[in-house]
């Protein structure tokens, strides 16, 4: 960990030299979530092969580039596309971006996936906002020799995720009347979705989604002291005893057809992080 201070400079100056101002809320955005960038004002986009140390995004659907701008009159930096485990990259270089936006000046995190449901209450389209996580990617981006710049050896995982945000979250949805859990992800390595019996495992062991991605960046960006709010979208059911194929084109277009319904809860907790920076 200790090489990735200069790392986190470099990009940081990168982007700077493209986009001259400090944003409030750093957001990385899903699968088939990508659309919330059209909401940005006066949008400066990056691709991450022209900043130092950023690596490619090869994800279906992750475009791989960086949109700085004004969302809801707030400075914002977002992440259309993030990269995997299951992509071969090392948790300290997926997770570097989320270092680079600290660095960069934001406070607040709202970090999105597409997920499995693994909750028969839920259903295909609804929002889960993330209450915990379970970590069983087998990994941790803090592994190594910690450096105090950047955070604590130790970080406490108590409340991950912000509770003011979650309730904020949920309000936004009872306003805007659609359905939001409130609920665990649980996070796999991947690439191959789970089977019957580990579905099971996953429901057992307290798990309401399952996915991919987030609980790295989310862990590292408790160690940098971010708040951090994050939001699932449910776009396919993993019941292990009513369980049907799962397909990308399916699960991109239940992603996209909810993407308003997120839109809504991110815009509300990007403009109210700009009033309390104010």
């Amino acid at each position: 960990m200790l090489d990735q201070f200069d790392k986190i400079t470099a990009a940081s100056a990168a982007i700077s030299r493209r986009w001259n101002h400090s944003p409030t809320v750093g957001i990385i955005l899903g699968s088939g979530l990508g659309g919330v960038t059209a909401s940005i004002a006066d949008p400066v986009v990056i691709p991450y092969a022209e900043i130092p140390h950023f690596a490619a995004s090869t994800a279906p659907e992750h475009a791989g580039r960086l949109v700085c701008g004004m969302l809801e009159g707030v400075p914002v930096v977002v992440m259309e596309g993030r990269m995997h485990a299951y992509e071969g990259y090392p948790l300290g270089q997926i997770t570097l971006p989320v270092r680079v936006l600290k660095h960069l000046g934001a406070s607040l995190l709202i970090v999105t996936n597409a997920c499995g449901g693994l909750n028969p209450q839920f259903r295909t389209g609804d929002l889960m906002v993330i209450d915990d996580h379970i970590n069983l990617m087998n990994d941790n981006p803090l592994v190594g020799i910690n450096d105090e710049r950047l955070g604590p050896r130790f970080p406490d995982m108590s409340a991950p995720y912000t509770p003011a945000l979650i309730d904020a979250a949920l309000a936004v949805a009872r306003r805007e009347d659609f359905v939001a859990h409130r609920g665990v992800y649980v996070a796999v390595t991947g690439p191959n979705l789970e089977t019957r019996a580990e579905y099971r495992f996953l429901r057992g062991i307290g798990a309401d989604v399952v996915g991919m991605s987030t609980v790295p960046e989310v862990i590292v960006a408790v160690h940098a002291g971010l708040k951090v709010l994050g939001v699932s979208v449910v776009t396919d059911m993993c019941l292990a005893d009513a369980l049907e194929a799962a397909t990308l084109e399916k699960i991109i277009a239940v992603a996209r057809g909810a993407e308003p319904k997120l839109r809504a809860i991110v815009t509300a907790a990007v403009r109210d992080a700009g009033h309390s920076e104010k």
